[in-house]
């Protein structure tokens, strides 16, 4: 019985997630309410507030997903040979492979939450990633706020052009300007 209950929760957060996408598509993030939600996902209100809270709990959750890409990113590279930022490739392809979503939230539609849960996603990831790696001269959270900011520097950048860089070249770019600064070739 436990089995079918998982299942019927996975598919009810499946259809949740991929109506929240659908709407932040048309209408932008901001204008969407719960009732917009339900309404395209088909399901009822006490239902949605069995799994979350909010709107912007439904939003939290699919970057907790991205997290866990990006973390298993991180983690395959270990065994390769250590390159700093491991996260960066995997979150370009990601972006590409979901272009209108991320266009849509990085572009300003996804609205503030969007953009804080994407900043703390990848400010997590980059603080662990700086740990090991102290400069006693330049505190910890600059060196934070200037790889995220030049990282979503590039994604958008790159996802506002028609067609937007591969991942591949977009990483190139990221790494080029956070590792060796803009005179270095």
């Amino acid at each position: 019985m436990k089995r079918s209950t998982d299942r019927r929760t996975a598919r009810t957060r499946k259809a949740l997630s991929e109506a929240l996408v659908a709407l932040i598509l048309r209408k932008g993030y901001e204008s969407i309410t719960v009732q917009d939600i339900i309404d395209e996902a088909n399901v009822g209100r006490s239902t949605f507030y069995m799994h979350y809270t909010g709107k912007e709990d439904l939003l939290r959750t699919g970057f907790d997903a991205l997290r866990a890409v990006l973390v298993g990113a991180a983690a395959k590279s270990d065994g390769a040979r250590y390159a700093p930022l491991p996260f960066s490739l995997a979150m370009f392809e990601h972006a590409c492979e979901n272009k209108q979503i991320y266009r849509a939230l990085v572009g300003g539609r996804g609205g503030v939450v969007a953009g804080r849960q994407i900043r703390l996603v990848l400010s997590d990831l980059v603080r662990k990633e700086l740990a090991d790696a102290g400069d006693d001269d330049i505190p910890e959270e600059i060196r934070v706020h200037f790889v995220v900011d030049a990282f979503l520097a590039v994604l958008s950048w790159s996802l506002g052009r028609k067609p937007a860089l591969p991942p591949a070249r977009m990483d190139a770019i990221f790494r080029r300007l956070v590792l060796h600064g803009l005179g270095a070739r």
